[in-house]
């Protein structure tokens, strides 16, 4: 009987994990498969380009996973039973599991602030990121537009739109500094980018309403907005916290080194979903840098114990920031392993192309999950009946 490994999710950690996994087990030992919403990829670190009106290429999974054994099975996930082993889809059932890979990751965050859920564009899904391209479109030359939020997203989306559409007033709103996480260097040049694309900006101002024409700041400012962005962060998908399976604070499921439950071995979480410990015990941050290296580390882990080999555990750390400024434009932070900056910057339509080889291959590992290494399909083990010692099924 095969061996049932379901991975549930198919962004970049989930689809990762599900090619890894196909290339490092053997097709007659396990039934791998993917379930995912949407019938293709979404390059989700690219949905500022699609919300100006840039067109992506088509990724279709079919394509992709066609020659790997990856079955694919489109549906949207309403229920994990981690006690049953069993995942519940709409419209679709249950399917049973031995092993199961959660990569449902992560959607934007309200926050819980009056008027967002209402009044705000998101640009976390493809949906969202295609609603705000039409409301876009529409908005006449002088009309205002209000991006929340001043981590990596709402930068790229300020300056996207601000470089796109120059007829527009662009603004952006920051809880705290610009950029303040970035070295002095790159505080510098972001603001000279920010000048020269005519963005305003509202530093250390916190929004506590958003309304139809306008934002509302905790010191009583209102800001005109014909559109608002809202960019402050993401939160996970809530099925996790739905069931019996450890979870942080952030609803994320508690992983070991190799990506495995804590409360249940069977499980493994990876991307957005899992809350891991990186250098320095910091949690990783939810991030497509994160993404990969904790979907090679759950595939390997899995490969590994189902063969009766030791499970490896890949050093996961950071190397740099990379945020697209408009399309001509980039800056490149360095940062050390647990991802602070340090001085090196890289700037311009260096860093620029820089970013988009990051995109490019951000796209390509997922349909190159062992980037370039030999394919190495293992036999499974089974239990002896007589002496409960690992034996290898005949190869």
């Amino acid at each position: 009987m095969q061996h049932r490994i379901i991975v549930l999710g198919a962004g970049y950690a989930g689809a990762i994990a599900a090619g890894r996994l196909a290339k490092r087990l053997r097709r007659e030992d396990v039934a791998i498969t993917l379930v995912n919403a949407e019938p293709d990829f979404v390059e989700r670190v690219r949905m500022h380009q699609l919300a100006v009106g840039q067109d992506l290429r088509p990724r279709p999974f079919g394509e992709m996973f066609a020659g790997t054994g990856v079955r694919l099975k489109q549906g949207r996930v309403t229920g994990v039973d981690v006690v049953r082993k069993t995942v519940t889809l709409a419209d679709a059932g249950e399917l049973g599991y031995d092993t199961l890979v959660y990569a449902l990751g992560s959607g934007w965050n309200p926050q819980g602030v009056p008027g967002v859920a209402e009044h705000a564009h998101e640009i976390a899904s493809r949906p969202g990121a295609l609603r705000l391209r039409e409301r876009l479109a529409g908005l006449d030359a002088g009309r205002r537009v209000v991006v929340v939020g001043g981590g990596l997203t709402g930068l790229e989306a300020a300056t996207e739109i601000a470089e796109a559409r120059p007829d527009l007033g662009v603004a952006l709103v920051a809880r705290d500094g610009l950029g303040d996480w970035l070295s002095p260097r790159g505080r510098a040049h972001l603001r000279r980018v920010f000048g020269r694309l005519g963005i305003k900006v509202y530093e250390h101002a916190e929004v506590t309403g958003v309304e139809p024409g306008r934002v509302v700041t905790a010191a009583g400012d209102d800001i005109p907005a014909e559109v608002t962005v809202w960019t402050t962060g993401f939160a996970v998908h809530p099925i996790a916290r739905a069931t019996a399976l450890k979870v942080g604070e952030t609803g994320q499921i508690v992983v070991d080194r190799t990506m495995r439950s804590v409360s249940h071995p069977d499980v493994y979480a990876v991307g957005d979903a899992a809350l891991a410990m990186g250098p320095g015990d910091k949690p990783l941050r939810m991030s497509c840098a994160s993404g990969g290296p904790t979907a090679w580390q759950a595939a390997d882990a899995i490969a590994a114990r189902l063969t009766g080999r030791k499970p490896p555990k890949m050093p996961i750390r950071y190397v740099n920031q990379c945020i697209s400024l408009g399309r001509g434009e980039g800056l490149i932070q360095y940062v050390t392993a647990d991802d602070r900056a340090v001085r090196p910057i890289l700037t311009g339509r260096l860093a620029a192309v820089y970013k988009e080889l990051i995109c490019r291959g951000a796209a390509w590992s997922v349909a190159n999950p062992t980037l370039g290494l030999p394919t190495r399909r293992h036999p499974l083990t089974r239990r002896s009946a007589t002496t409960g010692s690992p034996v290898k099924t005949p190869a």
